[in-house]
């Protein structure tokens, strides 16, 4: 299913990860063992941000920030973003990041 992911305009690859970081499964511009290294990457950034928003709900005593809904980190030519355990590469050249968020979600909840 995360293979749709790949129809967004400006997705070049979609992986879903096992909670202990292993590939499940990816598609797009990167081999294997790439993909393998993106999938630990997204799950290291997932506990981070978890610990992050954690801390935030603690020290602000405002609900809201966890569970986190997902994460994104943008740079110049490409993005990453995650929901659960996806993660997506995309190219923000003409990219909708709302687009891409709100599908995350949706297939991250299947």
């Amino acid at each position: 299913m995360i293979k749709r992911l790949l129809a967004l305009d400006g997705v070049m690859v979609a992986c879903q990860f096992r909670d202990d970081g292993a590939l499940v499964e990816g598609f797009g511009m990167l081999d294997e063992e790439q993909m393998a290294g993106l999938a630990k990457f997204g799950h290291d950034y997932k506990r981070l941000v978890q610990g992050n928003a954690d801390q935030l709900s603690m020290f602000t005593q405002t609900g809201g920030w966890t569970p986190p809904g997902g994460w994104m980190v943008r740079g110049p030519q490409l993005s990453v973003c995650s929901v659960g355990n996806l993660i997506c590469v995309i190219d923000n050249n003409g990219v909708s990041l709302n687009e891409v968020m709100s599908e995350l979600h949706e297939v991250a909840h299947w």
